[in-house]
């Protein structure tokens, strides 16, 4: 049995408003085995970007527990979160905005070995550069070109390069390919895979939509409005959602067949503040299955099967 490398525990992160406080991720818990895939799902203000900036430490967390190989990174002062940040990287929606644009292809992937001081020799990290280019398919010919001169699949090499210059173990893929074309996704997609397989890398893959993480993912994480509403295997999750939120969602997927036809879920009714909000249902306006519990109380996310969570009263 692999190893847990991330292990995170009531994980809040909470930011003031006019109105009062903004629960972008509110009492959060779940765990990566060492060299798989979590799936982070759910729509736009879910709080799925917050958890992976939260993890690393890009924002600190209002309240909870972040392990990280059995260490409590809160815990970490700068110097030492500066290290262990050589293991723990991103990669960012979008490639152009991540990327300097004074900066040349090389002296970008250059850079952290070189403020990190992981090789000092200059000869040596130009022949790290070009063993990184390689490895995530980018021609040598580009190595003094700049972002602008090129497309976004080879931006996003660029910022795959760049996160894998350290002693990269774990990486945070915010939404790496929702900026880019399809055939372009499927390539960057298939890199991202083929570099876990060969490195033992261990991700957390973020996205709004279900049918991207389908195949890429171990285990698949939906959240709504900053909780998790379901948390089962991919295969699992796909065959036997439990959710109404991840039942719409499934349902929202274009398939190719025309054969088999499957009902569109739409969803109505007002989405919940998270500012503030009450300890119920975080969806029971829009649920066609509410009852009056679901408006008393706030459902926790309980085993239903082996691997298989769920935040519903219908399934207690």
């Amino acid at each position: 049995m692999s190893e847990v490398l991330l292990e995170v525990r009531n994980l809040k992160k909470y930011f003031n408003t006019p109105r009062g406080k903004l629960h972008a991720v509110d009492d959060i818990s779940f765990s990566i085995k060492k060299g798989t895939t979590l799936g982070l799902v759910g729509e736009s203000g879910c709080g799925k970007s917050t958890i992976g900036r939260v993890i690393l430490r890009l924002l600190e967390a209002t309240d909870g527990e972040i392990f990280y190989k059995g260490t409590d990174i809160r815990s970490l002062n700068n110097k030492k979160m500066r290290e262990l940040r050589k293991e723990m990287q991103i990669i960012f929606q979008d490639p152009f905005s991540s990327l300097d644009p004074r900066m040349t292809v090389s002296e970008i992937i250059e850079e952290p070995i070189k403020l990190n001081k992981l090789i000092k020799d200059k000869k040596q990290r130009f022949e790290k550069v070009l063993e990184l280019m390689d490895l995530v398919g980018l021609s040598r010919r580009l190595m003094n070109t700049y972002p602008h001169e090129l497309d976004g699949g080879r931006r996003q090499r660029i910022g795959i390069a760049r996160a894998l210059s350290l002693n990269t173990e774990f990486i945070v893929c915010d939404e790496p390919v929702s900026a880019l074309d399809v055939s372009i996704q499927a390539q960057i997609l298939n890199l991202l895979k083929d570099l876990q397989t060969k490195l033992g890398l261990t991700l957390i893959f973020i996205t709004h939509d279900l049918s991207v993480v389908n195949h890429f993912s171990d285990d698949i994480a939906v959240m709504y409005l900053g909780k998790l509403v379901e948390k089962a295997p991919a295969e699992e999750l796909f065959k036997n959602p439990v959710h109404p939120y991840t039942k719409a969602l499934l349902s929202a997927i274009p398939r190719p067949s025309i054969d088999k036809k499957v009902e569109k879920i739409i969803l109505k009714g007002e989405i919940t503040s998270p500012i503030e909000p009450d300890r119920i249902c975080r969806f029971v306006d829009r649920c066609n299955f509410a009852n009056n519990i679901c408006r008393k109380f706030e459902p926790d996310l309980e085993e239903i099967s082996q691997g298989h969570f769920v935040a519903c009263h219908e399934f207690k």
